[in-house]
């Protein structure tokens, strides 16, 4: 994999739509412009690529589907790990096996996925400039025209688009936002299913859960998803009971190759405003994230997608920006709320004794547990 050419860092920078942010929000959004003929693009971000980025890295069937409408999937499946299955572990301890029999799942460190879509963007002409950290919005008559670091250093363009994800300042605040929080570790020589994941519905986590996803064929994420819902948590006290209950025998003699580390995940039920004159916001930055899996790579991807048509509308077709910011808050509402509300019914319903008895009658019948394989790996 190459590594992302670098431009010399100038005192002012100018393009046609600066993008802030270089993870998959940002990239796709680039990538997506410059398909559509929008010549002048450039990505800013704070660090260079590849770099690490904590992230449960399961890659969806939606976010698989998108990445292939964009013809980087074959790149991404050069570094991703394929996914055959899940083992789902109810509240109550009952396991099921769901094979992934039609969906195509993958798990892929986010190193390695963020670099490959960053790499596309400027492969299709983008421009990149790691080293600037975006403080402040640069403003004129009311409309947003650039980004400003810490040191006064500017970055200019007709539109920014805001892609720095769940730490987003320069952001649109929505109405009400939630907060998920995760911790993680990385072990080898970790016993495990090659090519099945495991998703475990732990009473002490609901109405979220742990994991187990595989990255290679010797090395496993584990991690954990939770709500502190008014006390406050200790993550890595929380992590070590989970990893107590389910993987003590497991972990005997597996060697923890990196730091346990944790992110928060911010999302919302409702789809926020999303852009001002000048500006449009993307991916985690405008809390599209699945509620009930805290999964946001695949609604980056598409956000992405829906903010480059509507800006290629106005760049290269002379839309109204007036029209083409309500069409893009108006696409992604539609794209996104039903599965956010739907995400909030099936943690309350997560929570019922019942959930256990509907799995097992699941394992029973081959249509419904066809159904609830496609619900959940849809959701991941």
């Amino acid at each position: 994999m190459s590594t992302p050419t670098l431009l010399p860092f100038p005192e002012s920078l100018r393009a046609g739509v600066l993008v802030l942010g270089g993870g998959p929000a940002g990239a796709i959004t680039a990538l997506r412009l410059r398909q559509l003929g929008v010549g002048d693009v450039l990505i800013l971000d704070a660090r260079d690529f590849p770099r690490d980025k904590t992230c449960g890295s399961g890659l969806s069937p939606a976010l698989i589907g998108v990445l292939r409408e964009l013809g980087v999937w074959s790149r991404v499946a050069e570094v991703a790990y394929p996914i055959e299955g899940m083992r789902l572990t109810t509240p109550g301890g009952h396991e099921v096996d769901l094979p992934a029999r039609g969906l195509e799942v993958g798990v892929c460190l986010r190193r390695d996925l963020d670099h490959v879509l960053l790499q596309a963007a400027i492969d299709a002409g983008a421009r990149f400039v790691p080293g600037f950290r975006g403080k402040d919005l640069v403003e004129e008559d009311g409309r947003v025209v650039g980004v400003r670091t810490r040191d006064g250093r500017e970055a200019r363009g007709r539109f920014t688009v805001i892609a720095t994800g769940a730490h987003a300042p320069l952001a649109i605040e929505p109405e009400r936002k939630r907060t998920i929080h995760t911790m993680m570790g990385w072990w080898t020589g970790l016993a495990f299913r090659p090519h099945w994941m495991e998703m475990i519905y732990d009473a002490g986590l609901l109405p979220y859960y742990g994991w187990l996803f595989p990255e290679t064929p010797e090395r496993v994420n584990i991690g954990i998803t939770y709500v502190n819902d008014g006390e406050k948590r200790n993550a890595r006290e929380t992590f070590d009971r989970f990893l107590d209950r389910h993987y003590a025998d497991r972990l005997q003699g597996a060697e923890e190759v990196w730091p346990r580390r944790g992110h928060p995940i911010v999302w919302s039920y409702q789809v926020p405003k999303l852009a001002t004159p000048g500006r449009f916001v993307v991916g985690e930055a405008g809390r599209m994230v699945h509620p009930a899996t805290g999964e946001g790579l695949s609604y980056a991807a598409r956000s992405g997608i829906l903010a480059a048509e509507a800006l290629a509308g106005v760049l290269l077709s002379g839309h109204s920006e007036r029209l083409a910011r309500a069409t893009y808050r108006a696409r992604c509402a539609k794209a996104f709320t039903g599965p956010f509300l739907a995400g909030g019914a099936f943690m309350r319903a997560i929570r019922s004794p019942w959930t256990d008895r509907l799995v097992a009658a699941a394992s029973d019948d081959r249509p419904a547990l066809q159904r609830l394989t496609h619900g959940l790996f849809s959701k991941l």
